[in-house]
């Protein structure tokens, strides 16, 4: 089964999606721990990525292991480094609040044709970072959103949706003081119904997870929490599968 196809599926059955962020930069040597203990939860899939100093070796290496659990393993990549021909797929991903042509479209341009050569599925992603007090926000050049100004990212979704894309990430950024607000999601589903939302960046408790899920966001990404508290990133995977089943 094709990942697009995977996650359709759960989304159209009432479900709400978890996945579990691994950075390939940080130590590997606990990976095969971390994993098996976000599978036990409910993760639905993997992402690796990471901003900085991720090697395609690295990358590789993480995607091998985490295939292992048998669930979709899928690149969410900082730059072309990131890409693995170990992955089932990557978030072809326009950064779409960045002031640099690069992440608008000359990574995309660079990709292609690795992707087309690994072999990867491609799904289509409208990538805009809030905050711009991370990582993520200083090497993407990225234009911050306002917390109190909803309307701004429901436009970025209603363009998103337009271009034809698939997918739309709001993403907070790895070690965000707080997630980006409910109202976020929200507006991406008033504006661009269509369009499945994924939120991850500052999400910390259950309760935060449940209030994005049900403001709107389909699929809730959680990285920093893992590698700080498995039993934290356990509470929030299992609050998502006990709040959302099928009818």
């Amino acid at each position: 089964m094709k990942v697009h196809e995977y996650i359709i599926n759960k989304v159209s059955n009432n479900k709400k999606l978890h996945f579990t962020l691994i950075d390939p930069d940080k130590p590997l040597d606990r990976l095969e721990e971390i994993s098996s203990k976000m599978v036990e939860a409910g993760t639905d899939a993997f992402l690796i990525g990471g901003s900085l100093a991720v090697t395609p070796e690295e990358a590789s290496q993480a995607a091998k292991i985490l295939k292992e659990h048998g669930l979709p393993v899928i690149v969410f990549p900082g730059n072309i480094n990131c890409l693995t021909p170990e992955a089932d797929a990557v978030l072809f991903m326009i950064l779409m609040n960045s002031l640099d042509p690069y992440y608008l479209m000359g990574a995309q341009l660079a990709g292609a044709p690795i992707i087309k050569k690994y072999g990867l599925e491609t799904l289509p992603t409208g990538y805009v970072v809030v905050y711009g007090s991370t990582t993520v926000a200083h090497v993407g050049r990225i234009i911050p959103i306002p917390d109190n100004k909803p309307e701004i990212i429901g436009a970025y979704g209603l363009l998103a949706e337009m271009l034809g894309l698939k997918y739309f990430y709001i993403e907070g950024g790895s070690g965000a003081e707080k997630p980006v607000p409910p109202t976020f999601p929200a507006m991406i589903k008033r504006h661009a119904p269509n369009l499945i939302v994924i939120q991850g960046g500052g999400i910390r408790s259950a309760e935060e997870a449940i209030r994005i899920a049900k403001a709107g966001a389909d699929i809730i990404v959680t990285g920093t929490i893992v590698e700080k508290s498995l039993e934290k990133a356990k509470k929030i995977i299992e609050a998502i599968k006990n709040q959302y089943t099928s009818p």
